[in-house]
C-alpha cells in the first residue's frame, strides 16, 4: 500500500504521520525536527514551557528542519492562551490542542492563518470542531497515552467520525506498526498520530533511565490514574502512580499550572520528574501498547520501518 500525503490547511506532509506532542518536554525541537525531516509532522509539547523556552524550541526546530513543525498544548493549562499566542507569533505551522476543548482557539487561528487541530473523541466534538473552523481533527481512542477523553477504542471511533465530517481525520491511540497504520487508513483516516513509538526513540528528550523503563514495561504494568486535570490518564505502574491510585498525594506548593485542579497530586512536577529519569517518584505516561516496543531506535529508522511495513501490505 502507498500512503497518501496529508494536507492540513496549506501545509502538506509527504508522510501522513504526526508525532504526538508528549509533555513535559519529551517531545522538544530535536524530536519534532527529526520527524519533520522524514516528511511527517513534528510536534513540540508546549505544556509546562515558559514563553521564552517555547520560542527557543521553535527557533531551534526551524534551524534543524524545513519541514512542518507544530505544537501540542493542553487546553486545561492555565497559560493556554499565552502559549497559543506565543507559538503563533513565533510562526508555528499548526497547533494541536487536547486535554479539554477550546472554542476561542479557532479565532486565534483564523486571525493568523494558523491551522488549528483539536483532539476529539466523539462525533459531536468532531462536528463542532469542523463548524468552528478546524483544519483537521485528531481522533484519539482509549489506547492513547496521557490524558484520555474516552473509554472507546479508536477503531470504533474512526468510521462514524469520518462519515460525519469532511476535514482530514488523524487517528491516534495504539498505532505502533505499519499494519496499524494501514488499518486506520482502511477505516477512513487521512493520517495517524503516534506517541509511544517516538517517546522510545533516540531523539526523544526522555532521560535514558526513562527510555529503559519503557522497554521493561509489561502489559499489566499499564494502568489508568485520575489526573488533577479532571480526566483519566494512562500511565506505567510506578511507586508514585501506585500511590495516587490509592489516594491523594497533594503538593506542598501549588504553581497554579492548571485552570482547574483538584490537587490530587501535581501533574506538572510529577511528569517533569519522570522526564528527568526519576521513575520512582515520577508519573510515566504511556500508550496502552508501549510494552510491544522492544528497542530504542532513531526516528529515521522508525519511519523507514513503518513505511516498509506499509508497502508490503497489498491494497
Amino acid at each position: 500500500m502507498k500512503l497518501p500525503e496529508l494536507k492540513i490547511g496549506n501545509k502538506i506532509a509527504k508522510v501522513p504521520i504526526v508525532q504526538g506532542g508528549m509533555a513535559i518536554r519529551l517531545s522538544t525541537a530535536r524530536l519534532a525536527a527529526a520527524v519533520a525531516n522524514e516528511g511527517g509532522i513534528g510536534l513540540i509539547a508546549a505544556s509546562g514551557m515558559s514563553h521564552p523556552e517555547l520560542r527557543y524550541e521553535i527557533k531551534l526546530a526551524r534551524s534543524l528542519t524545513d519541514g512542518i513543525i507544530g505544537i501540542n498544548i493542553m487546553v486545561a493549562a492555565s497559560d493556554f492562551v499565552g502559549i497559543v499566542k506565543t507559538a503563533i507569533d513565533a510562526g508555528i505551522d499548526l497547533i494541536v490542542a487536547g486535554a479539554g476543548f477550546s472554542r476561542d482557539i479557532f479565532g486565534y487561528g483564523k486571525e493568523s492563518g494558523t491551522p488549528i487541530v483539536p483532539i476529539v473523541s466523539s462525533v459531536k466534538l468532531a462536528k463542532i470542531s469542523e463548524k468552528l473552523g478546524a483544519s483537521a481533527i485528531v481522533v484519539e481512542g482509549k489506547e492513547a497515552g496521557g490524558h484520555l477523553g474516552t473509554d472507546t477504542s479508536v477503531r470504533e471511533l474512526i468510521e462514524p467520525i469520518r462519515a460525519a465530517v469532511k476535514i482530514p481525520v488523524i487517528a491516534a491511540g495504539g498505532v505502533l506498526s505499519g499494519r496499524d497504520i494501514v488499518q486506520m487508513f482502511r477505516m477512513g483516516a487521512n493520517g495517524v498520530q503516534m506517541g509511544s513509538r517516538f517517546a522510545a526513540s533516540v531523539e526523544s528528550n526522555a532521560a535514558p533511565t526513562l527510555k529503559k523503563y519503557y522497554l521493561k514495561s509489561k502489559s499489566d504494568d499499564v494502568v489508568v490514574i485520575h489526573s488533577p486535570v479532571g480526566l483519566p490518564g494512562r500511565a506505567v505502574r510506578t511507586p508514585f502512580s501506585k500511590k495516587v491510585m490509592e489516594g491523594p498525594v497533594p503538593p506542598k506548593v501549588c504553581d497554579s499550572c492548571l485552570k482547574a485542579c483538584n490537587h490530587r497530586f501535581c501533574i506538572i512536577k510529577s511528569l517533569i520528574r519522570a522526564q528527568q529519569g526519576d521513575v520512582e517518584t515520577g508519573l510515566v505516561f504511556t500508550g496502552e501498547f508501549m510494552p510491544r516496543i522492544k528497542k530504542i531506535l532513531p526516528v529515521k529508522e522508525i519511519i523507514g520501518q513503518l513505511l516498509s511495513e506499509v508497502e508490503e501490505i497489498q491494497d
